[in-house]
């Protein structure tokens, strides 16, 4: 009789040591799906980040595709080349070539403003017409001929 029970308490020993593996293996295994999550997190959000360094809008139609589909190296200036070629960012032009256009600029609203700054053409013969006095009409005469001379 003793014997069944050594045997009966043995299958129970091994019953209960393995309920504990096999928790530990489905906790290991639970936490490790959890592990994997936040990592797929943190990759997305570092994929990102990157993205935003690069000056990519990513609420832009146009960008989520973009962003999908990029594979290339994950660095801003990588990021920010691509995005260049795809025309989705503007390309930062070079300084002596914003240089020159701010010149071309200056110029331009210049010869605007000259254009602007000249007074309206007087009309002497209604001046003249129109004076009460021929000492008026000697000063508008004196007058003609200053503004001839400049």
């Amino acid at each position: 009789m003793s014997d069944t029970n050594y045997e009966f308490e043995e299958d129970a020993k091994d019953q209960v040591e393995r309920n504990p593996v096999r928790q530990q293996l489905r906790n290991l295994e639970a936490k490790n799906k959890e592990l994997e999550a936040k990592l797929l997190e943190a990759t997305d959000a570092q994929r990102k980040l990157a993205f935003v360094e690069a000056g990519v809008d990513l609420n832009a139609p146009v960008s989520r595709y973009f962003v999908k589909a990029y594979d290339g190296e994950m660095t801003a200036e990588a990021i920010r080349q691509a995005a260049q070629e795809a025309n989705l960012i503007a390309g930062t032009q070079p300084k002596t070539e914003i240089q020159a256009e701010q010149k071309a600029w200056d110029r331009v609203s210049k010869a605007k403003s000259f254009g602007e700054s000249v007074e309206p053409e007087v009309d002497w013969n209604a001046k003249i017409l129109n004076a009460k006095s021929q000492d008026e009409v000697m000063q508008l005469l004196a007058q003609v001929n200053q503004q001839q001379n400049i």
